[in-house]
């Protein structure tokens, strides 16, 4: 079942630096939101208060009204999986092991899996493409591969919720499309984390634009994505128009910095 995420005034500090700075945000059930801006604008920090890998210094992090800290860590994994944008330590896995990994929240130790759980691994392999590597050892995997077998993982988690730090990392066009695609269609509440900003038009219901550790921008993708807000936060100079097929607001981003002519 989808869940519903709240941010009350989120605020994480280190080293003597505000990270994320009183970030307030609600992502209703089902909802996809695209978590954009430049690098060290603070979309990782801020993910990571989601997923309980850092501890906010202030405010709250709400999962269907519960704090995510105050949960069990079994049952925040039966209704949260996340894909971090770092690869874990090598394992020493199969690639089908990894993906196995994602049902470990409903099984007591040492529980061997089921007929139900190889299912649900073997469809996540399937809608990843990565059924041919199944045997594969994971630490042998390229950077784009690694990433497919992670999401998989997430995905046979059958968590309502999906927390995603920049998902297309590593992959080529058609796997971009396909996992965002993936994504849209399972009917979760989704927060990815995303570079590309025309992909984040196409593919999620809004984007939240952050810089500076803040919430600079928050809405549709046709209120957000302007000439204006790139030349604010990103320092380019761009035009943005709708797609001539779709509607949705494709960037085209010109040379030079934002005001100033490259001829």
């Amino acid at each position: 079942m989808p869940g519903r995420i709240r941010l009350e005034g989120v605020g994480v500090r280190a080293g003597g630096r505000d990270l994320v700075r009183e970030v307030s945000l609600e992502v209703a059930p089902g909802e996809v939101v695209a978590l954009c801006g430049p690098n060290g604008a603070g979309k990782s920090t801020l993910l990571r208060t989601l997923y309980r890998a850092r501890r906010p210094t202030s405010g709250r992090v709400l999962l269907d009204g519960e704090d995510v800290w105050r949960m069990g860590g079994r049952r925040l994994a039966r209704r949260l999986a996340a894909v971090m944008q770092e690869t874990p330590g090598e394992f020493d896995l199969s690639v089908y092991e990894v993906v196995a990994m994602g049902r470990s929240p409903y099984k007591r130790a040492f529980q061997g899996d089921d007929a139900e759980d190889r299912g649900i691994v073997t469809a996540a392999l399937t809608a990843l493409d990565v059924t041919a590597l199944e045997r594969a050892p994971f630490d042998r995997l390229s950077g784009g591969e690694k990433q497919r077998v992670l999401i998989a993982r997430a995905l046979a988690q059958q968590a309502g919720t999906m927390v995603l730090d920049e998902p297309t990392n590593h992959l080529d066009l058609r796997h971009q499309l396909d996992v965002l695609g993936l994504v849209r269609g399972l009917g979760v509440t989704a927060v990815v984390a995303l570079h590309d900003l025309n992909v984040a038009a196409v593919f999620c219901d809004r984007i939240c634009v952050m810089a500076a550790g803040r919430v600079v921008a928050d809405g549709p993708p046709a209120q957000v994505l302007t000439a204006a807000l790139l030349a604010e936060v990103y320092e380019v100079d761009a035009e943005v128009s709708p797609h001539p097929r779709t509607g949705v607001p494709q960037i085209s981003v010109l040379p030079g910095p934002a005001g100033k002519s490259p001829w």
